[in-house]
């Protein structure tokens, strides 16, 4: 069996930077072991596998999975794989106009919509744009009050947890994270995760944590972020960083659709359309920037959308 596959970065407009991702293509002669294997050998984040949709109406159905396990939904392949189809299928459409894919993924039936930058083209893919609706509607899920426990889980003094009215919060659109501001980016800096006190300080079984300032290295942006994610292994070791373990992850899009309950909540924004400009994965080296662009209607939130630009740095061929 030979696979084509593309490698990605994705959440940013130039290579080595961004969340990197690996895309298998017509992969409807792989079973869930072998997808999961194939994601081990990647021994990436996400590997995302394109196969045939079940509604013949619909673009494609997606299958994402980590080195361990699948996952119901998640922003970057998204972004990535809506990217990569586009250009694969219709690169001379893409060149004139936006187009619209629908992905099914396990969490439901995800609306896309893909455009070429304007940026200089990179080896005929060039710089690619997508954003998607997100398939959840993002909610608060409850408050973290314990904030000397959030303090110590972070290194940070609790006097540096919140600002402007901001405060630790659960909120999730299909995948729960723990919300905590920030006050200054010198404290976001400085965060040193002690990941043994994760379960205990944000009430989370799969602990992850989306931290956050509203000082930004670009002042044109709106908030600077990191976010970190422990899944301790059932006999409660860390492993390895993709896996089961704890890491650190240049760009969360299920993050940054779930912070727009957050941003509800705190900012109480009038009706109309809001994007906030958000970075990630300054910290580590892999600088991202995720648009989050929310609806708000009656006060409330009526839709919302993440999207990124994406650049493919390789391609090849899996031999199985």
């Amino acid at each position: 069996m030979r696979l084509a596959y593309h490698l990605l970065d994705v959440f940013t407009e130039r290579p080595l930077a961004g969340n990197p991702l690996a895309v298998v293509s017509d992969a409807d002669g792989l079973d869930a072991a072998q997808m999961q294997a194939i994601a081990r050998e990647f021994n990436l984040s996400e590997t995302a596998f394109v196969v045939a949709p079940r509604d013949p109406v619909h673009t494609a159905r997606l299958r994402i999975f980590t080195p361990t396990q699948e996952l119901p939904f998640a922003g970057h392949p998204t972004v990535g794989a809506a990217c990569l189809i586009a250009q694969l299928r219709a690169p001379d459409m893409l060149g004139r106009q936006p187009l619209r894919l629908v992905l099914e993924e396990q969490a439901g039936a995800v609306v896309c919509e893909v455009v070429r930058s304007q940026g200089a083209p990179r080896a005929n893919f060039g710089i690619l744009r997508a954003s998607f609706v997100a398939p959840k509607q993002p909610e608060l899920c409850g408050a973290l009050a314990d904030r000397a426990a959030i303090a110590a889980a972070l290194g940070l003094d609790e006097a540096e947890i919140g600002f402007d009215g901001h405060e630790p919060v659960l909120a999730s659109a299909g995948l729960p994270f723990a919300f905590v501001p920030v006050r200054s980016l010198s404290a976001l800096n400085r965060i040193a995760p002690d990941f043994s006190r994760f379960s205990a300080a944000f009430q989370l079984e799969r602990p992850a944590a989306f931290l956050y300032t509203h000082e930004t290295a670009d002042l044109a942006n709106h908030v600077q972020a990191r976010v970190f994610v422990h899944s301790p292994s059932k006999d409660g070791r860390l492993a390895t960083p993709y896996g089961f373990g704890a890491h650190e992850d240049p760009a969360t899009g299920s993050a940054a659709c779930a912070f727009a309950a957050v941003a509800v909540q705190f900012e109480r924004p009038e009706d109309g359309e809001h994007t906030i400009v958000i970075e990630q994965g300054f910290a580590i080296g892999r600088p991202s920037q995720i648009a989050l662009t929310m609806q708000i209607a009656g006060g409330a939130l009526a839709e919302t959308s993440v999207g990124g630009a994406c650049v493919m740095i390789g391609e090849g061929f899996l031999t199985l």
